[in-house]
């Protein structure tokens, strides 16, 4: 069960609207680094954990429901920043006041063009499951492993991506109050960052790989399970580093560089069958 606020999480104020900065907010919404993406994987993740505490769990729909909130809130910047745009673009001489207004000149006329006609005709000036390009937002890109410890490295991974987004996105800014959404928001991203990587130190940090730990090492193959494998067209090994040599990160073992080779043998296919489509000469 899930309960709503009219208010936003935080202000979100937007003094000279941007209809071309919408668009790009878009990439936050619906792209691969954004905050649909780890609202769906966190809830998911939330729905599936199994295990004799809920502790984890109920953090996981925490986090989750904030995400609401920042799509929320990103959705509505998309919508200030178009809400002085024309309706249409064929009003005289309105393209070019907002041109000459919002892009100073900077930038082609067609990408604001572009991202008034998409959000007029799809939406009426609001914003979209959709990322800046108007690519619909794919949930294959949610990440709901079942296990906990390569769910929270998953997660590690998307707050970071997101975090660079958010950044690019303060850097792009002329808005004092959308940088001060997005600064919000990179703190989020920062805690978030924090929160995942806590769960992995509380299951035994480095001491929790490889995943999953349920999987007994001694049945895997013992020759290679630290092995850098190192590929050279002349036979050279790579210098010495932090993965190649001395004690694996998991305490578990020792690094050493393999020079990789063949071990196996050239396959070899039996003939097509008659029922395949092949060639005669393949039979």
């Amino acid at each position: 069960m899930y309960s709503f606020d009219r208010r936003l999480q935080y202000p979100v104020k937007v003094a000279s609207p941007d209809p071309a900065f919408a668009r790009m907010l878009q990439q936050a919404i619906g792209g691969v680094e954004g905050e649909i993406r780890v609202c769906m994987q966190y809830f998911f993740q939330a729905w599936g954990a199994r295990g004799p505490t809920t502790k984890y769990r109920d953090m996981l729909l925490n986090t989750a429901t904030e995400e609401i909130g920042h799509i929320e809130m990103l959705a509505t910047a998309v919508a200030l920043n178009l809400e002085t745009a024309p309706t249409s673009l064929q009003e005289a001489g309105a393209m070019d006041a907002v041109v000459g207004a919002v892009m100073g000149g900077e930038n082609p006329r067609h990408v604001i063009e572009g991202a008034i006609q998409k959000h007029i005709l799809s939406t009426g000036m609001a914003a979209m499951p959709v990322d800046s390009d108007g690519v619909p937002f794919n949930m294959s890109h949610i990440y709901a492993s079942g296990n906990l410890a390569a769910d929270m490295y998953c997660n590690v991974a998307a707050e970071s991506t997101g975090r660079v987004l958010a950044v690019r996105l303060f850097n792009a800014a002329q808005d004092p109050g959308m940088k001060d959404m997005l600064q919000f928001l990179i703190a989020r991203d920062t805690m978030h960052q924090n929160q995942w990587m806590g769960v992995i130190e509380e299951l035994g940090g480095t001491a929790a790989m490889p995943i999953p730990n349920s999987f007994p090492q001694d049945m895997e193959n013992q020759q290679h399970n630290y092995d850098f494998f190192a590929t050279s067209s002349d036979g050279t090994l790579p210098p010495p580093a932090r993965w190649n040599e001395g004690p694996s990160v998991d305490g578990k073992g020792t690094f050493t560089i393999f020079p990789n080779e063949p071990m196996g043998e050239e396959p070899v296919l039996g003939p097509a069958r008659p029922d395949s489509g092949a060639q005669l000469e393949q039979m």
